[in-house]
C-alpha cells in the first residue's frame, strides 16, 4: 500500500507545481523604463539618467577601489549598489494578489517591498503592503538558509526566532524588516503564481525607490529571484528612452530564442570576483574608435590582485563609464576625429561639441570582449541635436576604480545571461518588435 502511495502523491505534487514554475521559466516580462510616458525631452530624459548613474557608479567605483578588502571580508558586511535605478517589472504580492511595480536589478539580490505598519518608509506609488491580509504569507525561520544567506552582520532573530534582515546600498537607501515567505504573481496577460519566494518585508526603510513600490535582485546570489527559482538563463533587451514600447525581460529558454536580430550572436564569458560575488563582471579587452583599436593596457580592465578593478556590465547604471586611463584615450580619439569646437555645458557628459546644422559623421566605437565584438549603433554613444541644443555629446564619462558597461549602451541588443554556464551572449535586435 505504501510503495502505490508514494508515486501517486509525487505525480500530484509534480502536477500542481511543475506547470507553473515551468511556466514562470519560460516567461516573457515588460520592463518598463523609470520615465517611460513621461513629458521629458530626450536632452532631460539623458541628464536625469546620467543623474542616476553617478550615483550608482560612485558607489561601484568606491567599493571596487579600496585597498583595505581584507577589512570589508572580516566584516561580513556587504553594501549594495544605489537602489535608484532605471527599469520596472509589474507584479502581485500574496493572497489575493495585490498590484506592485518593483525595480529591477543585476546588482543586488533581495527581492522586497515596504509592508505595514511601518515605522519610517520611502515615498512610492502603490500602498504598502500589508502581510496581515494576505492568506499565503509567512515569516521565516533564523535556520532558514535564506535567511542565513545575508551573512552574520546582516540577519538578527527576533524573539520569536523569525528572521529579521538588513539590507543596504550605496546612495543611502537602505530596507529592513521580517524576512518571510509569500506568493508572487507575475505577468500581464498569462498570470503565474508562485508560492513561496523568500522576500523582505520592510518597515524601516529610507532612501529612494525612484518610482517604484519594492526591487527584484537578479544578481548571482542565493536571495536573488533567478536564484530562487532555478533559473539558468534569463535575458533584457532594452528599447530607448524616448520609444513608445516598453522593454522585454525573457526568463529560461526565451532568453536565446533569437528574433528580429540585426548581426549575429557573439558570446564572451561572465567571470566572477569573490569580493563581489553578486555582479556580473565581463572580460573587456579593448575599444576601438573609427578604425583605430586604441593602445590602453590590459592592466585597465582587469581584477588585479587586490580584486580591485574589473568591468561589470549592469543593468542599473545607465552610461558607460571608464577607467581614467582607458576615458582618456577614448575622449583624445573622438576630439581628433570629430574636429569640431569642444564647449563646456551642462549635461552632466564630460566631452560635448557644438553641432553644426549640418549632419556631421561620428567615429564607429566598439567594445571588444574576449571573443566577441560589441558595434555600438551611432545613437547609443552619441547624443544628437534633436532639442535645438546644438551639441553633440559623447554619452560616456571617467570614473575611477573599475568600468561599468551601462545600459544605454546596450538599447538594441539582446543580452543573454547564462549563469550556469558562465556566458554572456548578444546580438543586435529589433528590441520595440519583441
Amino acid at each position: 500500500m505504501t510503495t502505490m502511495i508514494q508515486p501517486i502523491l509525487i505525480l500530484l505534487l509534480i502536477h500542481l507545481i511543475s506547470p507553473a514554475i515551468a511556466t514562470f521559466l519560460d516567461m516573457k516580462l515588460a520592463l518598463t523604463h523609470v520615465d517611460f510616458g513621461s513629458q521629458f525631452t530626450k536632452l532631460e530624459l539623458v541628464q536625469r539618467a546620467a543623474l542616476r548613474s553617478k550615483a550608482r557608479a560612485a558607489w561601484l567605483s568606491i567599493f571596487l577601489s579600496t585597498t583595505n578588502s581584507d577589512s570589508i571580508a572580516r566584516a561580513d558586511v556587504f553594501v549594495y549598489p544605489s537602489g535608484d535605478l532605471e527599469y520596472v517589472i509589474d507584479l502581485a504580492i500574496g493572497t489575493p494578489p495585490r498590484p506592485y511595480s518593483a525595480i529591477l536589478d543585476t546588482g543586488s539580490d533581495l527581492i522586497w517591498t515596504q509592508c505595514s505598519p511601518c515605522l519610517r518608509c520611502i515615498e512610492q506609488p502603490a500602498p504598502l503592503f500589508n502581510p496581515s491580509k494576505s492568506s499565503t504569507f509567512s515569516t521565516l525561520p533564523c535556520s532558514n538558509e535564506l535567511c542565513q544567506a545575508f551573512g552574520n552582520n546582516s540577519y538578527r532573530c527576533s524573539s520569536k526566532k523569525q528572521c529579521i534582515y538588513q539590507y543596504n546600498y550605496g546612495d543611502g537607501t537602505s530596507s529592513q524588516g521580517l524576512f518571510g515567505s509569500e506568493t508572487f504573481t507575475f505577468g500581464s496577460t498569462k498570470k503565474v503564481r508562485i508560492p513561496h519566494l523568500g522576500f523582505g518585508c520592510g518597515t524601516l526603510n529610507a532612501g529612494s525607490l525612484n518610482n517604484g513600490s519594492g526591487l527584484v535582485g537578479v544578481g548571482r546570489g542565493p536571495l536573488s529571484l533567478i536564484s530562487q527559482l532555478g533559473i539558468t538563463k534569463f535575458a533584457y533587451c532594452l528599447t530607448y528612452y524616448n520609444g513608445s514600447k516598453k522593454s522585454s525581460l525573457l526568463l529560461g529558454s526565451l532568453a536565446d530564442q533569437y528574433s528580429h536580430t540585426l548581426g549575429p550572436v557573439q558570446t564572451t564569458a561572465i567571470l566572477q570576483n569573490p569580493r563581489v560575488p553578486t555582479v556580473y563582471f565581463v572580460p573587456l579587452e579593448g575599444i576601438t574608435v573609427g578604425k583605430k583599436r586604441l593602445n590602453i593596457p590590459k592592466s585597465a580592465f582587469v581584477v588585479d590582485k587586490n580584486l580591485n578593478g574589473g568591468v561589470i556590465i549592469d543593468s542599473g547604471t545607465a552610461f558607460t563609464q571608464l577607467v581614467d586611463v582607458a576615458y582618456k584615450q577614448v575622449k583624445k580619439a573622438f576630439i581628433s576625429y570629430m574636429k569640431l569646437p569642444v564647449v563646456t555645458n551642462d549635461t552632466n557628459f564630460d566631452l560635448c561639441f557644438s553641432k553644426p546644422s549640418m549632419h556631421v559623421e561620428v567615429p564607429k566605437l566598439v567594445f571588444h570582449f574576449e571573443g566577441a565584438d560589441m558595434d555600438l549603433p551611432r545613437q547609443n554613444y552619441i547624443l544628437e541635436n534633436e532639442d535645438d541644443i546644438g551639441l553633440m555629446c559623447l554619452l560616456m564619462t571617467p570614473i575611477q576604480g573599475l568600468s561599468i558597461i551601462g545600459n544605454f549602451q546596450q538599447h538594441n541588443f539582446r543580452i543573454v545571461y547564462d549563469v550556469k554556464n558562465n556566458k554572456l551572449s548578444f546580438a543586435p535586435t529589433q528590441c520595440d518588435q519583441l
